[in-house]
């Protein structure tokens, strides 16, 4: 299931990058997500450390040199921290029930990359419906 995962998100995100001219996430994120659709908590976890990453990210723009190859790398790093700290903080909180997981390591930097390119909303709605169509094509070849 996660190879046809995968394989569907990349031809709808490339299909709706096509029509609308709105990336997804990136190339893996719709098929990644649509994995998890069911652990919505999970999924915004992961949107809560992209937009962590891109807000970090955002304030060092304007004092360092910050674009292309560079700030990718960047978002990746930083979202790959995040994740790391709260699968720290996950040891102290396993007996509250709270789980605070986002999904994947560089998956948050993927999706900060793409809110600072296109901005979080447009990002936000084209991952949703993404996802969504992912979700429903899946589940049709169950």
């Amino acid at each position: 299931m996660l190879v046809a995962a995968f394989g569907i998100g990349i031809v709808i995100g490339f299909l709706f990058f096509e029509i609308t001219g709105l990336i997804a996430g990136g190339i893996i994120v719709p098929g990644y997500l649509a994995l998890f659709i069911n652990d919505p908590v999970k999924i915004l976890v992961t949107l809560l450390v992209s937009l962590i990453t891109y807000g970090i990210v955002y304030l060092f723009a304007g004092r360092l040199i910050v674009f292309g190859k560079r700030r990718f790398f960047i978002m990746i790093l930083i979202g790959f921290i995040i994740r790391s700290i709260l699968d720290y903080l996950n040891l102290f909180i396993v007996d509250s029930g709270i789980e605070l997981q986002a999904i994947g390591y560089i998956i948050p930097g993927i999706i900060a990359n793409e809110f600072f390119k296109q901005g979080v909303a447009k990002t936000v709605m084209a991952i949703t419906i993404v996802v969504s169509i992912v979700y429903l094509i899946l589940n049709l070849l169950k």
